[in-house]
Protein backbone atom coordinates (compact mmCIF):
# COMPACT_ATOMS: atom_id res chain seq x y z
CA UNK A 1 0.00 0.00 0.00
CA UNK A 2 0.96 3.51 -0.79
CA UNK A 3 1.39 6.18 1.91
CA UNK A 4 -0.48 9.16 1.87
CA UNK A 5 2.68 10.97 1.63
CA UNK A 6 3.50 8.97 -1.26
CA UNK A 7 0.23 9.58 -2.80
CA UNK A 8 0.53 12.92 -2.77
CA UNK A 9 4.06 12.80 -4.48
CA UNK A 10 2.64 10.43 -7.30
CA UNK A 11 -0.48 13.11 -7.72
CA UNK A 12 1.82 15.82 -8.43
CA UNK A 13 3.93 13.61 -10.76
CA UNK A 14 0.59 12.95 -12.63
CA UNK A 15 -0.45 16.41 -12.78
CA UNK A 16 3.06 17.70 -14.35
CA UNK A 17 6.27 15.03 -15.03
CA UNK A 18 8.56 17.18 -15.80
CA UNK A 19 8.41 19.39 -12.54
CA UNK A 20 11.73 19.41 -10.94
CA UNK A 21 12.10 17.79 -7.51
CA UNK A 22 12.61 21.16 -5.85
CA UNK A 23 8.98 21.84 -7.59
CA UNK A 24 7.88 18.25 -6.53
CA UNK A 25 9.09 18.72 -2.85
CA UNK A 26 7.39 22.11 -2.63
CA UNK A 27 4.29 21.01 -3.95
CA UNK A 28 4.13 18.19 -1.45
CA UNK A 29 5.23 20.40 1.69
CA UNK A 30 8.59 17.82 1.75
CA UNK A 31 12.46 18.97 1.51
CA UNK A 32 14.20 18.17 -1.70
CA UNK A 33 16.24 15.18 -0.44
CA UNK A 34 13.36 13.65 0.91
CA UNK A 35 11.26 14.45 -1.88
CA UNK A 36 14.19 12.57 -4.27
CA UNK A 37 14.35 9.58 -1.78
CA UNK A 38 10.63 8.80 -1.97
CA UNK A 39 10.66 9.10 -5.48
CA UNK A 40 13.71 7.09 -6.14
CA UNK A 41 11.72 4.42 -3.65
CA UNK A 42 8.65 4.42 -5.86
CA UNK A 43 10.92 3.71 -8.93
CA UNK A 44 12.17 0.98 -7.82
CA UNK A 45 9.27 -1.03 -5.98
CA UNK A 46 7.65 -0.30 -9.50
CA UNK A 47 5.09 1.86 -8.45
CA UNK A 48 6.30 4.39 -11.07
CA UNK A 49 6.96 2.24 -14.11
CA UNK A 50 8.04 5.32 -16.29
CA UNK A 51 7.59 9.13 -17.65
CA UNK A 52 6.04 9.60 -21.04
CA UNK A 53 3.99 12.74 -22.82
CA UNK A 54 0.41 12.85 -23.29
CA UNK A 55 -0.22 13.24 -27.23
CA UNK A 56 -3.18 14.37 -28.58
CA UNK A 57 -4.00 11.12 -31.06
CA UNK A 58 -6.02 13.11 -33.66
CA UNK A 59 -3.52 15.75 -33.93
CA UNK A 60 -0.77 13.23 -34.30
CA UNK A 61 -2.79 11.70 -37.20
CA UNK A 62 -4.15 9.04 -35.58
CA UNK A 63 -8.26 9.90 -36.54
CA UNK A 64 -9.65 6.11 -35.82
CA UNK A 65 -10.06 4.68 -32.38
CA UNK A 66 -12.71 1.50 -31.37
CA UNK A 67 -12.94 -0.69 -29.07
CA UNK A 68 -12.87 -4.67 -30.18
CA UNK A 69 -14.50 -7.14 -28.38
CA UNK A 70 -12.88 -10.49 -29.14
CA UNK A 71 -14.02 -13.76 -28.27
CA UNK A 72 -11.91 -17.15 -28.58
CA UNK A 73 -13.19 -20.61 -30.00
CA UNK A 74 -11.43 -22.34 -27.07
CA UNK A 75 -9.17 -21.49 -23.88
CA UNK A 76 -6.60 -23.37 -24.15
CA UNK A 77 -3.41 -22.28 -22.86
CA UNK A 78 -1.95 -22.47 -26.10
CA UNK A 79 -4.25 -20.31 -27.87
CA UNK A 80 -4.69 -17.37 -24.86
CA UNK A 81 -0.91 -17.50 -24.75
CA UNK A 82 -0.56 -16.39 -28.34
CA UNK A 83 -3.42 -13.82 -28.27
CA UNK A 84 -2.09 -12.67 -25.48
CA UNK A 85 1.53 -11.97 -27.02
CA UNK A 86 0.75 -10.76 -30.44
CA UNK A 87 -1.89 -8.29 -29.17
CA UNK A 88 1.00 -7.16 -27.04
CA UNK A 89 3.29 -6.67 -29.83
CA UNK A 90 1.07 -4.13 -31.84
CA UNK A 91 1.54 -0.86 -31.38
CA UNK A 92 -2.30 -0.25 -32.58
CA UNK A 93 -3.22 -2.05 -29.66
CA UNK A 94 -2.84 0.81 -26.67
CA UNK A 95 -5.10 -1.49 -24.39
CA UNK A 96 -5.95 -5.00 -23.61
CA UNK A 97 -8.23 -6.61 -20.95
CA UNK A 98 -9.31 -9.97 -20.39
CA UNK A 99 -13.15 -9.10 -19.02
CA UNK A 100 -15.86 -11.54 -18.07
CA UNK A 101 -19.18 -11.20 -19.90
CA UNK A 102 -20.01 -11.81 -23.90
CA UNK A 103 -16.40 -10.98 -24.69
CA UNK A 104 -12.73 -12.63 -23.21
CA UNK A 105 -10.78 -9.33 -24.49
CA UNK A 106 -11.59 -6.02 -24.87
CA UNK A 107 -9.01 -3.81 -26.97
CA UNK A 108 -8.80 -0.72 -27.48
CA UNK A 109 -7.06 0.77 -30.58
CA UNK A 110 -6.37 3.16 -32.77
CA UNK A 111 -5.22 4.14 -36.59
CA UNK A 112 -4.84 6.60 -38.93
CA UNK A 113 -7.78 6.19 -41.04
CA UNK A 114 -10.52 3.31 -41.72
CA UNK A 115 -8.51 1.71 -44.21
CA UNK A 116 -5.53 1.14 -41.44
CA UNK A 117 -8.10 -0.04 -39.77
CA UNK A 118 -9.17 -2.73 -42.02
CA UNK A 119 -5.78 -3.53 -43.23
CA UNK A 120 -5.37 -4.29 -39.12
CA UNK A 121 -8.18 -6.61 -39.07
CA UNK A 122 -7.35 -8.06 -42.17
CA UNK A 123 -3.93 -8.94 -41.75
CA UNK A 124 -3.94 -9.14 -38.12
CA UNK A 125 -6.85 -9.89 -35.94
CA UNK A 126 -8.76 -12.56 -38.70
CA UNK A 127 -5.36 -14.08 -38.83
CA UNK A 128 -4.65 -14.83 -34.85
CA UNK A 129 -5.45 -18.85 -34.57
CA UNK A 130 -8.29 -19.08 -32.11
CA UNK A 131 -10.55 -16.09 -32.69
CA UNK A 132 -14.54 -17.04 -32.50
CA UNK A 133 -15.41 -13.73 -33.19
CA UNK A 134 -14.23 -9.53 -33.58
CA UNK A 135 -17.04 -7.21 -32.72
CA UNK A 136 -15.76 -3.68 -33.34
CA UNK A 137 -17.37 -0.77 -31.68
CA UNK A 138 -16.07 2.62 -33.30
CA UNK A 139 -15.14 5.20 -31.17
CA UNK A 140 -17.32 8.15 -32.18
CA UNK A 141 -16.28 11.24 -29.93
CA UNK A 142 -13.90 10.61 -27.03
CA UNK A 143 -15.93 12.32 -23.71
CA UNK A 144 -13.18 11.31 -21.22
CA UNK A 145 -10.06 9.93 -21.68
CA UNK A 146 -6.87 9.56 -18.94
CA UNK A 147 -4.39 8.09 -17.22
CA UNK A 148 -4.27 9.49 -13.60
CA UNK A 149 -5.49 7.87 -10.94
CA UNK A 150 -7.81 9.51 -8.53
CA UNK A 151 -5.37 10.00 -5.59
CA UNK A 152 -6.71 13.24 -4.45
CA UNK A 153 -10.30 11.40 -3.92
CA UNK A 154 -8.86 8.80 -1.48
CA UNK A 155 -6.58 11.31 0.51
CA UNK A 156 -9.92 13.60 1.17
CA UNK A 157 -11.96 10.74 1.98
CA UNK A 158 -9.39 9.91 5.32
Amino acid sequence: MVEEQDQRILAELQKDGRATNQQLADAVGMSTSACWRRVRALEEAGVIRGYSALIDREQAGFATSAILHVSLERHDAKFVDEFVAQVSRRSEVLECFATTGDADYHLRVVVRDMKAYNDFLDTFMFRLPGIRYVRTNMILKEIKTGVALPFETKMKRK
